[in-house]
């Protein structure tokens, strides 16, 4: 069976200071390195000596902790821009203050995957599913059994429906909150070929550190 576990990045530094994520490259905290670590730990006692591939946005934050995790199993990380979270445009990297006082409220109905959230150069939520999913498609080409995807909050909820196979058109409502340094593990079945959601959004590996 292959499995794929998307990891969201752990704690970064625009958390602490308060500012938008998005495209904004921020670093990983002391806190998050040690948060990568544990997941790490987490991640070899799932997969032990089998292969694996790691995946990672180019972010820092994320490739960081992919670095850390990868490390672990004597492996290197394969960026892909595609795996980064959806780019607040000019909000990137100012205060959420900022953008919350700027930001035009997602429409209960209407075209929500199309719908601009204000700040110029902010990508819409059918740009970032455009991109998401074939990116996970050619993760999913390869025959390892074994994937590690690190990526971000919002990116890896949508990552989780396109292996369950929603169409985009149908993700406009779909949400799956997930923590910073989270486990998703995610299951082909071979004999039914259904693609599962095992555990999501596991965490206790980050209790200890709290």
């Amino acid at each position: 069976m292959r499995h794929v576990y998307l990891v969201t990045h752990p704690e970064a530094q625009h958390h602490i200071d308060g500012l938008v994520g998005g495209w904004y490259d921020s670093e990983l905290t002391a806190r998050g390195r040690q948060q990568a670590d544990r997941i790490a730990d987490v991640l070899a006692g799932k997969i032990g000596l089998q292969p694996v591939e790691v995946y990672s946005s180019d972010l820092r934050r994320a490739s960081e902790a992919a670095e850390r995790i990868a490390a672990r199993f004597s492996v290197g990380v394969q960026t892909d821009p595609r795996l980064r979270e959806r780019s607040n445009g000019e909000a990137d990297g100012r205060p959420q203050a900022w953008l919350d006082e700027r930001r035009i409220p997602l429409p209960e109905y209407g075209d929500r995957l199309g719908h601009h959230d204000g700040p110029a150069g902010a990508e819409t939520r059918l740009a970032l599913v455009e991109r998401l999913y074939p990116a996970l498609d050619d993760i999913l080409r390869r025959p390892a059994p074994h994937q590690i995807v690190v990526s971000h909050g919002s990116a890896s909820s949508y990552l989780i429906a396109a292996w369950i196979g929603m169409p985009m058109t149908s993700t406009d409502r779909v949400f799956f909150p997930l923590t910073a340094g989270s486990i998703t593990t995610l299951r082909r079945n071979d004999t039914h070929f259904s693609h599962q959601v095992v555990a999501l959004n596991e965490t206790e590996h980050l209790q200890a550190l709290d």
